[in-house]
């Protein structure tokens, strides 16, 4: 990869990342477990070399396990690290993780199956679905699209903390998505609606809310009958409120909090919801990516809004979706960072090559490119 590009992907990626403590020097002492599926012959395969030298290692000083599934013309499987830092014992292919930011793939796709069945106008201002949303400094309502796009100019609202020791040290406490909602309309807009593009999770939180409103039911349920059931997607789906448990097999979560490595896989989610709060598995978010390019989740016109920026200086995103280019090859797809994971979803439009990768990080909110870099360019740099 040349610098330009690398300088390029650096900028549009980074833009997108936003209990018992162990000791740090467990990520170098614990048993390392690496195994790798051999690539199907291809031309035109992912740069296997450096797939596997990524994995190599693990766990490392950052990172404890990495869960990789390139497909497309040539696949590859990697999975690498531990499970858990205290026992040693190997990572889980098939791990349960929390897919963070991705999730706002899932909100998009329902808001414009809405649109597909005539439901939800994407031109409309949100108040004609959220009556009452906006205090009267808002003079210009945002549209659904304008949502959709992150062209809204909401302001975020209320978090947990600005630090991760602060955040760690509410993480079993709930903030509700209408409180989030309330706290960031309260400060009146940023900017015009349209006027930039700006990424935050505000935006997807309002989306949920229109999602319940319009079809009478809870997102989480949406998300189930309409994407997760019909796409196969058997081990994807949300915690109950704020359970901060992730239930069934999934590898240990890791963070960096006053100098020490703790263990971080339990925590209230509940305040991310639509933008942020998906749990599931690299065999899973293929089959969302796969399905979603295809046209199976999002028919067509509403599908174009995916892979259509917004007319304002910069954009990088469309509707969730980010594009990048990566050694000429345009790719679109969406990041997701929560405390102690990692994932990529990411593909050609024409799925000439899939990503999906989970890795159990440390730096996980902190170095979000250094990541990527790693464990997820190498699948498009050939």
């Amino acid at each position: 990869m040349n610098s330009r590009t690398r300088v390029a992907v650096a900028a549009v990626m980074l833009a997108a990342l936003t209990a018992g403590p162990t000791a740090a020097t467990a990520f170098a002492a614990a048993r390392p477990v690496a195994s790798a599926a051999p690539a199907q012959p291809s031309a035109a395969g992912p740069d296997v070399e450096a797939l596997e030298k990524a994995i190599a290692g693990l766990p490392d000083d950052d990172t404890s396990a990495a869960l990789i599934r390139v497909g497309g013309d040539g696949s590859w499987l990697g999975t690498a690290g531990v499970r858990d830092l205290r026992t040693g014992a190997p990572a889980l292919a098939d791990a349960r993780f929390r897919a963070g930011s991705t999730t706002k793939v899932v909100t998009a796709a329902l808001v414009l199956q809405l649109a597909a069945e005539g439901r939800v106008d994407l031109d409309a201002p949100v108040t004609r679905y959220l009556p009452g949303l906006l205090p009267a400094s808002f003079t210009k309502p945002p549209t659904v699209r304008n949502l959709l796009n992150f062209t809204s100019g909401l302001q975020p609202g209320a978090t947990l903390g600005e630090t991760p020791e602060e955040m760690y040290a509410n993480r079993f406490r709930t903030l509700t998505p209408q409180t989030v909602v309330a706290t960031a309309v309260a400060k009146g807009p940023a900017f015009a609606p349209g006027e930039r593009q700006v990424y935050q999770n505000i935006d997807y939180t309002v989306l949920g809310l229109l999602i319940e409103e319009v079809t009478g039911d809870r997102y989480a349920h949406q998300a189930d009958v309409r994407i997760f059931r019909p796409t196969g997607m058997r081990h994807t789906g949300f915690p109950a409120g704020a359970d901060p448990r992730i239930h069934g097999p999934h590898n240990r979560g890791y963070g960096e909090i006053d100098g020490k490595v703790v263990d971080v896989t339990e925590w209230n989610m509940s305040d991310r919801w639509a933008a942020g709060d998906l749990i599931s598995t690299t065999a899973d978010m293929e089959r969302l990516l796969v399905a979603l390019f295809q046209g199976r989740v999002v028919p067509q016109p509403q599908l174009q809004e995916m892979f259509t920026l917004p007319a304002v200086p910069g954009a990088t995103y469309a509707a969730a979706l980010q594009r990048f280019v990566v050694d000429g090859k345009e790719i679109w797809g969406k990041t997701g960072s929560r405390p102690g994971y990692h994932t990529v979803i990411a593909a050609t439009r024409d799925l000439s090559r899939t990503l999906v990768y989970s890795v159990n990080s440390k730096s996980a909110r902190e170095d979000g490119f250094a990541l990527v870099q790693r464990f997820g360019l190498p699948a498009f740099n050939r």
